[in-house]
């Protein structure tokens, strides 16, 4: 996939002061924004990384919480390996191409063992004030006398667009996810930031409606999700990308919708696919 370049969003970073380790962390979660790329004059500002495949976890000086807040239970020596005085931004990463089998290790209990297999991968901390180069400096003499399983994760610089998109192709042949882009002087924002870009490639293919899920909360009284039948004749179903008036009025049973996705689960059916179109009747 060829990376293409446009203008990025702009901001001003505040005077720097030490990270306050003592701010909490709940409530502060950052993710990225589906941006466009910056132009090659602006690359050299952006701290870019790969893009994990794992569980988002945040580290509070004392327990480990998904995105959503939920407690993740690890073993106690994995615990005991991270400091208990810096607030911390990661995830939680076994290898490329294997979250489901890591997802299904955290909601578990009991396979302690499987836990040496995995790392806390970090990639920023929650503090106010500072630029994200100058937060990923200081994370790094912090954590300089960590060992497994915490591990901060690499950034790196580029100076041309066909630098980065040699890397890029590099990560996503060995199975890669993406790229993280990261402007050194974002603050780290709860919800969306603009100069936090993901970079994934996206596929797109066909599925055939069989069917519908109700829709539930705000969808209440609408289509939830549409039920496929694949090209293959396996079965999913596509429940993102929606318009409201495409809930209230949904494709017809036995229309044809194009989807965009990247990549597949384990069960090869597509992930993170959301609807883009009705297909044309022929």
């Amino acid at each position: 996939m060829p990376l293409t370049s446009s203008l990025a969003p702009s901001n001003t970073a505040t005077g720097a002061n030490p990270p306050n380790s003592a701010a909490p962390l709940a409530g502060s979660l950052q993710l990225a924004s589906s941006k466009p790329l910056p132009p090659e004059s602006e690359l050299p500002r952006y701290l870019v990384s790969e893009k994990l495949d794992g569980v988002r976890a945040r580290w509070t000086g004392q327990t480990l919480v998904t995105r959503s807040g939920n407690l993740i239970a690890p073993p106690a020596w994995f615990i005991a390996a991270l400091p208990a005085d810096v607030l911390l931004d990661g995830e939680l990463w076994a290898g490329r191409g294997r979250f489901e089998w890591l997802s299904g290790l955290v909601r578990s209990r009991g396979r302690d063992d499987d836990w040496y297999q995995v790392q806390l991968m970090v990639f920023d901390t929650p503090q106010s004030g500072l630029g994200f180069a100058e937060r990923h400096k200081w994370l790094q003499a912090r954590l300089s006398d960590k060992t497994e399983p915490l591990k901060l994760v690499e950034q790196r610089r580029f100076q041309h667009l066909s630098e980065l998109n040699d890397y890029y192709q590099a990560v996503i042949r060995g199975g890669g996810e993406g790229l993280m882009l990261h402007r050194e002087d974002a603050l780290y924002i709860d919800g969306r930031n603009p100069l936090l870009i993901k970079l994934k490639p996206l596929n797109d293919t066909e599925g055939q409606v069989i069917g519908y899920r109700a829709g539930k909360g705000q969808f209440e009284g609408m289509m939830g999700a549409l039920h496929l039948r694949l090209l293959d004749g396996r079965e999913f179903f596509l429940g993102s990308g929606f318009s409201f008036d495409e809930r209230r009025h949904p494709p017809a049973i036995g229309a044809w919708v194009t989807f965009q996705y990247h990549g597949l689960t384990d069960k090869g059916l597509p992930k993170g696919a959301r609807f883009l179109r009705v297909r044309p009747m022929e």
